[in-house]
């Protein structure tokens, strides 16, 4: 099978630094990481959709303010 000796690792390893150059993948190592942690997280929410209702971690981030209510269709400018 494919890459099951160290020497295929060698090869993709080097094929890669080739295409995208040594700088660019710890940050392509990076946002691979975030993407998966994301992905675990909504795997995770999608398992507990519909269960005990739990209040998402952005419930806490609420910017304090005034409620401003919708205006009517009489509340035109004067033009």
């Amino acid at each position: 099978m494919f890459l099951r000796e160290p020497s295929h690792w060698l090869i993709v390893v080097l094929a890669l630094v080739l295409l995208f150059g040594w700088k660019r993948l710890p940050d392509m190592a990076r946002s691979v990481g975030r993407s998966m942690r994301i992905f675990k997280s909504e795997v995770n929410e999608m398992k507990n959709d519909g269960k005990e209702g739990r209040p998402s971690p952005a419930a806490d981030d609420v910017v304090p303010g005034d409620v401003v209510p919708p205006r009517s269709p009489d509340d035109r400018p004067s033009v």
